[in-house]
């Protein structure tokens, strides 16, 4: 049986993304006649048009309880950023997001191949045949620790470098570092935990009757190494040692220097000019390097395409070029990925509108956008929030100010910071 109709709520958490999809049977399976599939619930930034004086994801959670009768089939959670996983943090009273949510009893839940546990953690003894990905995932740990430490030195940092620096900073920082809480919950809130790339079957096939799921991303590193060539010139070793690089040198770590080489008290007047010119430098290091820390996490993200009735929603989570790059070129399903997505009905906008989530060869690809006196077919749906990530100086302002502009014109567009203060979500229904 297929579903006669599907009810998309996009939620408006600020600059992060939460997505609850239901869809809709003509008669009950198994007792109901809605299954419910949450898509990631997290936030760094509150809306602009919040008020208060501490933003909480808690009342999403509870509308997302009241809509779903209490009950989640499943759960994906499409990269470890705080952006997108936020919300399934519990807190120490019980009562926050994580806690709504964990009630819900999800039978499956859904993360990319990067966040499996079974991983091995020594770089040294990976399982065989793996070896490629046991270390990128690896590596992956030692991005958090970096921006741990990256946190802890801009505090000393915040009298010499501008407020736009530091706001970066602070803010991609913010995103990269690990959220044990909301990382535990995911692995024990569900009956059963999937951990999926490209090519796999989704394990939604008996919890969704009559629903086709694509994955088509990420791709593991055996599949496709090119989700890793933004990390450095040696790609297997740059964050692997930067984590070590951090643990040592980070806060409460081991200075590189010796006590007898430390100069304390106050500079010469001939070389105190320097020193600023010492500290700007460091911070335009420190933003190139979380830059390329927050493109890798969001490389490993899920790329789901949902297809039923006819109609396909595709979900990219933070997917950026070289994480398409596999399914839209390389892969040897290429030619029928993009015969797929050129039929996409719902398109939920990749990075919250980022120079390059969104490839000029996708978007070029779908069918359904406006052409001509033709109206616009393609639905799309943007969580995000300006201002916070990116600059309009350099042209990665998020969202893009030319891909809104395409957004807008081609397509029906629902934006969340075009909602009112106080409503909850943007709905579709196709």
């Amino acid at each position: 049986m297929e579903p006669n109709k599907a009810t998309i709520r996009s939620y408006q958490v600020g600059f992060g993304d939460c997505f609850l999809l239901t869809f809709h049977y003509p008669k009950a399976v198994n007792g109901s006649t809605e299954r419910h599939v949450l898509i990631d619930c997290g936030s760094t930034a509150p809306p602009r048009t919040f008020k208060g004086k501490s933003f909480s994801l808690a009342p999403v959670a509870e509308h997302i309880k009241q809509t779903t009768g209490g009950k989640l089939h499943a759960v994906v959670a499409t990269h470890r950023h705080k952006d997108h996983i936020s919300g399934f943090a519990t807190a120490a009273n019980g009562k926050g997001a994580g806690d709504i949510l964990r009630t819900l009893k999800p039978d499956l839940v859904l993360q990319p191949w990067t966040e499996d546990p079974k991983l091995p953690t020594d770089a040294t003894k990976p399982k065989a045949g793996n070896r490629g990905s046991a270390r990128f995932a690896l590596g992956l740990q030692g991005m958090h620790q970096f921006s741990a430490s990256l946190l802890g030195e801009l505090k000393a940092l915040e009298k010499t470098l501008s407020p736009a620096v530091i706001g970066q900073l602070s803010f991609l920082g913010e995103d990269n570092i690990a959220n044990p809480s909301a990382v535990k919950n995911l692995m024990t809130m569900g009956k059963k935990n999937e951990y999926l790339h490209y090519g796999m079957k989704s394990g939604l096939e008996k919890l969704l009757p009559g629903v086709k799921v694509h994955v088509l991303g990420p791709p593991t590193i055996e599949q496709n190494d090119e989700i890793k060539t933004q990390t450095s010139k040696d790609p297997d070793e740059f964050w692997h040692m930067r984590g070590l690089t951090a643990s040592a040198f980070g806060p409460g770590g081991t200075s590189p220097f010796a006590a007898k080489h430390k100069a304390s008290g106050t500079l010469p007047p001939e070389v105190r000019w320097f020193v600023p010119r010492i500290q700007a430098s460091r911070g335009a290091q420190l933003l190139e390097l979380v830059r390329i820390l927050d493109n890798q996490m969001n490389n490993t993200s899920l790329i789901l395409l949902f297809e039923y009735g006819g109609k396909r929603l595709l979900f990219p989570g933070d997917a950026q070029l070289e994480n398409w790059n596999h399914a839209l070129k390389d892969a040897k399903e290429a030619k029928a990925n993009m015969k797929l997505l050129a039929g996409t009905d719902l398109y939920k906008v990749g990075h919250h509108g980022s120079l390059n989530a969104t490839p000029r060869t996708l978007w070029a690809l779908f069918n359904k956008k406006k052409k001509g006196n033709r109206k616009a077919q393609l639905q799309t749906l943007l969580s995000t929030r300006p201002g916070k990530h990116g600059s309009t100086a350099s042209r990665t302002e998020v969202p893009r100010k030319t891909l809104l502009n395409e957004l807008e014109t081609k397509s029906q567009l629902l934006n969340t910071d075009a909602l009112k203060n106080g409503t909850e979500c943007h709905v579709v229904e196709l």
